[in-house]
């Protein structure tokens, strides 16, 4: 079995298993879960194959069971699946557990700032695909969501992502190759900052925000509608 699937299941097992605990039971959210991963995988699947094909980062054979489509390996689908059905599980049990919304007062000021961050590295560092892609995909959903949406678990948001941060950030150091002799997912810096934490490129973090946003954005409008139903 390839190095990048067996980091794709390790990533959903664990998460899998706990979604039937009756305290739990995440996958009585499912309904809500599935169309927010298949409209992020609509807009991330082209992102994703268009830059593979540029060259802007790449996948190592040595560790894929070599199995693609459309020019991604079998393990680049299922990481668009494994990862944002792990991050709204841990967001779903915060809420589930009574976790208090640490950041809800203060979720427009993140918003702005995120934006205002993520505009200004698209102005001072220009030419930048994989930086432009992912700083300028992250401000205008948040635009949408601060002008339009308004959401109220946009703080929770926040708080899951800042604690997912540390298990995403172990996933994304083992693909880009910490703790291993050769990275599994490599990239083209001179395509993105070329800043790094460890060996994760820095847009991966707004990359992530954004895929657990949008997946997020889904999921709560259809539970919001459910509850109206069941009214």
């Amino acid at each position: 079995m390839s190095t990048y699937l067996w980091i794709d299941l390790g990533a959903l097992i664990i998460p899998f298993i706990f979604s039937f605990h009756p305290r739990l039971r995440f996958d009585r959210t499912w309904h809500a879960l599935w169309p927010g991963i298949a409209l992020m995988m609509l807009l991330f699947i082209p992102w994703d194959v268009w830059f593979t094909h540029l060259g802007i980062w790449g996948f190592n054979t040595g560790h894929l069971v070599g199995i693609s489509l459309l020019g991604l390996p079998l393990e680049e689908w299922l990481f668009f699946i494994c990862i944002p059905y792990a991050c709204v599980y841990t967001y779903h049990c915060f809420r589930a557990l009574g976790v208090k919304d640490h950041f809800g007062k203060a979720s427009s000021k993140i918003t702005w700032t995120l934006i205002i961050v993520s505009m200004l590295l698209i102005v001072f560092f220009p030419g930048k695909a994989y930086s432009t892609s992912a700083f300028g995909g992250l401000a205008l959903w948040l635009l949408m969501l601060q002008l339009w949406v308004k959401p109220a678990w946009l703080g929770r948001a926040y708080f899951a992502y800042l604690i997912l941060l540390f298990p995403f950030l172990l996933v994304n150091g083992l693909l880009t190759g910490s703790m291993l002799d050769e990275p599994v997912v490599w990239y083209n810096h001179a395509r993105n900052l070329d800043v790094r934490i460890a060996t994760i490129p820095v847009e991966d973090v707004f990359y992530g925000l954004l895929m657990f946003l949008v997946v997020l954005t889904v999921y709560e409008a259809r539970l919001a509608k459910r509850r109206a139903l069941v009214k």
